[in-house]
């Protein structure tokens, strides 16, 4: 067995260990490279704010995928282009530099299980805040809608269904825990920390990256529900960082099952969720493994997110 990575007994990777400094998320292994850092996403998968002891092959691989899909339509500039306002000169730039294992990495550990999993990225000072944009009315926000009529004081009009379409996308921030869930507050909470000038960017950039990916993602069938973004801060720049547009930040459906009134089926962890909601585990403890066929179901659910939105095959 190889000392700098861990696997499960099906081969999903569920820890790395390289020699370099290191923080650990609940699906990323960061590493400090001195000028940057080395992303590397693992096959976790974390459901009810527990990492699971099962992880799902090939998980990490797709993540890192999606996420470069996106980065290089902001590269093409088909997402962003308008996101600094009407005097804006050029799209929203982005953190990555690249997907290729470094020279200094591959020289002291077996590059091979990094590769398709990394991202070399610029370092940024991270603004303290989860950006999420809402476009249809699921998750937290139809459970706070139920009790308040309202999304994170937004106003919303009376007599909507779960998941149906609001009639126009809606930011709703929220703040990053470092444990447990991330809490939804009101736009003026963010303005009262980062200041009116920053928070209004912000919305504005995350609106617009959310409609120009939501053309995108129509053009191949799928429907983006609501997503979150994270900014970060080089040379006084807001940048965007870490993974986006993934299924493990957005919820993605496919446009020919849509049906509001109830959940729908997504592309991302929802086999997990399910069962464990019937299992008999308390959620107060470690959770239990994963049957192979529900890592192999969300496994598959991932891939054909992927392949819908890019119209390639997973290799």
């Amino acid at each position: 067995m190889n000392d700098h990575y861990q696997f499960d007994a099906a081969g999903a990777l569920l820890s790395t260990e390289l020699p370099f400094p290191r923080r650990q998320g609940k699906v990323r292994d960061v590493y400090d490279l001195g000028d940057r850092l080395l992303i590397v996403s693992s096959d976790r998968i974390s459901a009810f704010d527990y990492i699971l002891p099962t992880g799902i092959p090939d998980k990490g691989r797709l993540l890192t995928a999606m996420s470069r899909f996106w980065f290089e339509q902001m590269d093409a500039g088909r997402i962003g282009q308008n996101a600094g306002g009407p005097n804006a000169e050029q799209s929203i730039s982005h953190h990555l530099i690249s997907t290729d294992v470094p020279e200094e990495v591959a020289d002291q550990v077996d590059p091979k299980p990094l590769e398709g999993r990394i991202m070399v990225t610029r370092k940024a000072s991270v603004v303290p805040f989860e950006c999420v944009v809402r476009g249809y009315l699921e998750g937290s926000g139809w459970k706070e809608y139920q009790s308040t009529g309202e999304v994170c004081g937004v106003a919303l009009p009376a007599g909507l269904k779960q998941c149906d379409q609001l009639s126009e996308p809606i930011f709703t921030p929220a703040t990053k825990a470092e444990e447990g869930h991330d809490e939804n507050v009101s736009f003026e909470v963010m303005c009262e920390s980062l200041g009116e000038e920053q928070s209004s960017q912000l919305r504005r950039m995350s609106l617009a990256i959310y409609q120009d990916a939501l053309k995108i993602a129509a053009e191949r069938g799928l429907l983006i529900a609501d997503t979150k973004f994270e900014f970060g801060i080089v040379d006084d720049q807001l940048i965007l960082i870490d993974e986006v547009l993934t299924p493990d930040s957005s919820r993605f459906w496919a446009a020919d099952e849509y049906e509001p009134g109830h959940s729908q089926r997504s592309f991302d962890k929802q086999f997990v969720r399910e069962y464990l909601q019937a299992s008999d585990w308390d959620r107060n403890s470690p959770p239990p493994p994963l049957p192979e066929s529900i890592a192999r179901q969300t496994a598959d659910r991932y891939r054909e997110g992927y392949e819908r939105l890019t119209g390639q095959a997973f290799a």
